[in-house]
């Protein structure tokens, strides 16, 4: 047992968990749907999966520090509507000035979540619900026609949809899922080794601590916000680029998916704890099931959705007492661990002194 409790951590066992989970339900669907295991949804499903991913990883760093952010769904319609008309109007907008453009307006979005909630003292819950709101409004009451045209948008939009870099036994490896992996790795390395990720960390676990022991506590919520709305941002010209046809209900009720990605994915729902790789892993498992469940039992939108909600509470409580049992069994095992090495140590100065 203490061989197993050195190597393996709980939230590495929640990531075999989900692993495990993913690979039952390839199996069952496979068995229920004909052509499930068809080059064509495993297209599909990377697809759909890399714009949720992005986001989950946003919402990941601020579910950190022990807030939500239910704006992401909003950020990441308004700016694919956004930029959807921009590059439609200037068809010689290069596609770097185009994302830099997307992702600059979502941070612009997070920095106004970031303000409130941080300096302002607002309940993170509170205020992304209103601002959830605001930025819908914004975008419906728009002095513009309500809908984005996939004919009207230049053609590198269009082509980057359908692109693959490189294929693998006809399964194609897209340009989204390149940029998701792209961002997981980056900010799988920004929370394991700088002193931000750390913090996030740290305020999650026990914000008073952290306060009180001097972290700039405001700041890095600030910033997990702003970076939360970057990424939506990022995942709105995605969306963009994935779908060509939006309009002002674009991406209405992903914050439900992404918060469902992450939370399932096993970072904390009351913070201090998460890893990126789980949130990636949840929201293939969340699109997994999505596409599944409506291929399977031909249902609506609404009853999947209420599926997500129940999956949510489920994972919730799972959090809350199966894991966090584990995480105290793992503790109480280092601190006995750690005993006995003092008492070792201890016994050998003795007999050195003898």
């Amino acid at each position: 047992m203490a061989t197993i409790r050195r190597y393996v951590r709980p939230e590495q066992l929640r990531v075999f968990s989900l692993v495990f989970l993913i690979l039952a339900i390839f199996l069952f669907f496979g068995s229920q749907i004909q052509g499930y295991f068809s080059v064509r949804i495993f297209n599909r499903v990377t697809s759909d999966v890399a714009i949720v991913a992005v986001v989950a990883m946003g919402e990941t760093l601020v579910l950190l520090t022990r807030n939500y952010d239910l704006t992401v769904g909003s950020i990441v319609g308004v700016t694919a509507f956004f930029v959807g008309k921009v590059v439609s109007a200037y068809h010689g907008l290069p596609p770097v000035a185009a994302f830099t453009l997307a992702i600059g307006t979502g941070a612009l979005m997070g920095a106004v979540n970031g303000v409130v909630i941080s300096y302002g003292r607002v309940p993170s819950l509170i205020a992304t619900l209103g601002l959830l709101a605001v930025y819908r409004s914004i975008l419906v009451g728009a002095p513009t026609d309500k809908i984005v045209v996939a004919h009207l948008l230049p053609p590198w939009v269009l082509n980057l949809a359908g692109a693959s870099l490189f294929s693998i036994g006809g399964f194609y490896v897209t340009p989204l899922l390149v940029i998701a992996l792209a961002v997981l790795v980056v900010f799988h390395l920004v929370t394991r080794y700088l002193r931000f990720g750390r913090r996030l960390y740290a305020i999650g676990s026990n914000p008073e601590a952290a306060r009180t022991g001097g972290m700039p506590v405001d700041r890095t919520v600030f910033l997990a916000f702003v970076l939360s709305g970057a990424l939506a941002g990022l995942g709105g010209i995605m969306f963009l680029v994935r779908y060509g046809d939006l309009t002002v209900g674009a991406a209405q009720g992903m914050e439900l998916n992404v918060i469902a990605a992450a939370v399932v994915g096993g970072v904390g729902a009351f913070g201090g704890y998460g890893t990126m790789i789980g949130a990636l892993l949840g929201a293939f498992m969340i699109d997994l099931l999505d596409l599944s469940l409506l291929r399977w039992l031909q249902i609506s939108d609404f009853w999947v959705g209420a599926f997500l909600g129940a999956l949510i509470l489920l994972a919730v409580t799972v959090d809350s007492v199966i894991v966090t049992r584990l995480r105290d069994i793992w503790a109480k095992g280092e601190l006995r661990a750690g005993t006995a090495r003092e008492s070792a140590a201890a016994g050998k100065e003795e007999d050195g002194g003898a």
